[in-house]
């Protein structure tokens, strides 16, 4: 029968008999002083953290103020107990749940910093690591341990410790990659089978499906992608669903990566580095996806100096980063460590991935969020940033912004571009006090208009994809608050004629007063309808079609307008068919039009509906009535 690892433990047991001490005599090689690191989040050597303060307790003076390093804990974190305090004092590089408390009233410390760059502190000593409490597979034949789902930071603390103890437990997977260690490195150890911690994030809500469905769009075919941890990263990979070859580079490994590569979503064939591969760091999940990497030849851990390191994310052709902030201010500066002066998480990988994104041939950056937090009270989009909180990501580092009212394409813009792209994403019941803030900080236009409340909330019931007759793809969609520089590009495109015709007058200039009519309007009593065409990184507006309800309240005043480069493909066909569809819908009885006796083009669209249309002549102007009945 073939030898069993619990057997090739046993022989090394009698190999290595100085390895396998009692828990008391391995810890009491610890010194006053040390610095000793614990394991990452779910790889967290539990018995070994528990057995330490425990021994602590036991022997109270057995050593005093050693620093304990670890990048996060899912763990009890008993070395935070202010009773311990004379014992141990934490360094965290990131801060979770059971830390943060500590962090904040003094009893602990957090050391800002880009994951990619602990490695480094390790290697030149700028960091010593004393004491690496780590967590490991079963030795192979060879006496390979596995460092299994926490590769990160690990294997660098563990190649600078002057001291390793390696909690070997059965329930560690092997994978594959640059996380092994051989028996003969490690200083002790300390069998002991006990399950893995798991992250098992809350379950996406509506909100977060919204999100979700909204990054999707964002995300193509054969993108490399990488994604945070939480319910709406969850809901993001659910959305993801539909799309082929994508390709994983990320540092963190989770439930929806995995059930993405065993859908066949993800078969990384389309990467530029590590092509077939999927590349991670460490893995938070259920013991199902513990299982799958198990021995999966497919997927590789990697340190983290590497999948976090800005140069090789850039390697990486269209390379898609995709994070989560707690707070962004309208300047676009985003912050994911602190709210105010309270520090809540950390540096972590984000901004490496973020701009080594940027940097990759068509590279993408997408902050997905909430435009909301505690229950609905608090705005996450801002005017700026509070004061105390750290600028993870700078203006220069996002190109999406993501919330459940839509998609901000920041990049590139101006400051006030993209202040009013923020403002229409974000709650409905902050956009106005938002824009009064914008105003007064000269963010935006002194005299911007805003329709408040419900009348102003952008219908996006309204969005439809169309083809016209000579095949031309469309999209069809209401106009938002943030549209006016699209509508300045549009309005000059058309030519004298265009113009002419749309608005039977010579005046040819569309300044800021002018446009604001088209974008800040009341949609319960007019609507305005763009047609966009996908060109790449931009989809300009090549038509546009609105009305405007009259006093009656029962038939509305229409007009429509398509650049000169797109006359003729059916765009006006369009426009007006969803316009009259909405009108419709509305209750609306009919339209009318003025259109000029020699612009032939738009009285043929008109006629082309099929509602009884009555047409009258008054001078050189055709007055027009449809009855939409």
């Amino acid at each position: 029968m073939p030898v069993t690892r619990i057997e090739e433990l046993e022989r090394f047991r009698t190999q290595y008999p100085d390895k396998f001490l009692p828990d008391d005599e391995v810890f009491g090689h610890i010194r006053r002083g040390d610095r000793i690191f614990l394991g990452t989040a779910c790889g967290e050597p539990q018995h070994l953290v528990v057995a330490l303060t425990d021994y602590v307790k036991a022997h109270p003076k057995a050593f005093f103020d050693a620093e304990i390093m670890q990048v996060w804990t899912l763990g009890v974190a008993p070395y935070t107990d202010a009773r311990l305090k004379s014992n141990f004092r934490l360094n965290a590089f990131f801060i979770g749940n059971n830390t943060r408390d500590a962090i904040n009233s003094g009893l602990a410390d957090y050391t800002p910093i880009f994951l990619s760059q602990v490695p480094g502190l390790f290697k030149r000593r700028i960091l010593s690591v004393d004491i690496a409490l780590i967590q490991t597979s079963l030795p192979d034949h060879h006496g390979f341990l596995s460092l299994g789902v926490s590769v990160d930071i690990v294997k660098a603390a563990a190649g600078s410790a002057r001291l390793i103890i390696a909690q070997v437990n059965p329930q560690m997977p092997r994978v594959q990659g640059d996380g092994f260690l051989h028996i003969s490195e490690v200083d002790y150890v300390v069998p002991f089978d006990e399950p893995l911690l798991e992250y098992r994030p809350n379950v996406p809500d509506a909100i977060a499906t919204r999100i979700g469905r909204y990054v999707a769009r964002i995300v193509e075919d054969g993108d490399t992608i990488q994604v945070g941890y939480g319910s709406v990263p969850n809901a993001i990979m659910s959305a993801l669903e539909r799309k082929k070859h994508l390709g994983v580079h990320t540092e963190l490994l989770t439930d929806g990566l995995v059930d993405l590569i065993r859908k066949g979503v993800i078969d990384n064939s389309r990467k530029t580095v590590d092509q077939g591969k999927t590349v991670t760091s460490f893995c938070m999940g259920s013991r199902d996806a513990y299982d799958f990497i198990d021995g999966n030849p497919t997927i590789e851990f990697k340190t983290i100096d590497y999948t976090n390191d800005p140069v090789v994310i850039a390697r990486q052709e269209n390379m898609c980063a995709i994070n989560s902030v707690l707070q962004i201010d309208l300047t676009g500066q985003a912050t994911a460590e602190s709210i105010g002066r309270s520090f809540y998480s950390g540096i972590g990988g984000q901004a490496d991935f973020m701009r080594g994104a940027i940097l990759a041939k068509g590279g993408k950056s997408i902050l997905a969020i909430q435009s909301t937090a505690q229950d609905g009270t608090v705005s996450r989009i801002v005017p700026f940033l509070p004061e105390g909180a750290g600028a993870t990501l700078n203006r220069g580092d996002v190109h999406y912004v993501v919330t459940e009212y839509g998609i901000a394409h920041i990049h590139g813009k101006n400051v006030r571009e993209r202040a009013m792209d923020l403002i229409a994403i974000a709650h409905p019941a902050f956009r106005h006090e938002l824009v009064e803030e914008a105003r007064k900080a000269h963010l935006v236009y002194g005299d911007q208009e805003f329709v408040p409340g419900e009348r102003g909330e952008y219908p996006e019931h309204h969005e439809t994809r169309k083809t016209t007759k000579t095949g031309l793809p469309l999209l069809l969609r209401p106009v938002k608050i943030s549209d006016e520089p699209s509508l300045k590009d549009f309005f000059y495109s058309l030519s004298d004629q265009s113009m002419y015709r749309r608005f039977m007058t010579p005046r040819r200039d569309m300044p800021h007063e002018r446009l604001q009519e088209f974008v800040a309007i009341d949609y319960g009593r007019e609507m305005v309808i763009l047609a966009c065409v996908d060109e790449g990184a931009r989809a300009p507006v090549v038509g546009l079609a609105e009305y405007y309800i009259e006093e009656d309240g029962l038939t509305a005043n229409v007009a429509f307008a398509v650049t000169d480069r797109y006359q003729n493909k059916g765009v006006g066909t369009e426009l007006l068919t969803h316009l009259t569809q909405i009108a419709r819908r509305q209750g609306l009885y009919g339209f009318t039009a003025e259109v000029l006796r020699e612009n032939e083009a738009m009285l043929r669209v008109f006629e082309k509906m099929k509602f009884p249309l009555e047409i009258t002549t008054s001078g050189d102007v055709y007055q027009l009535k449809i009855s939409l009945k």
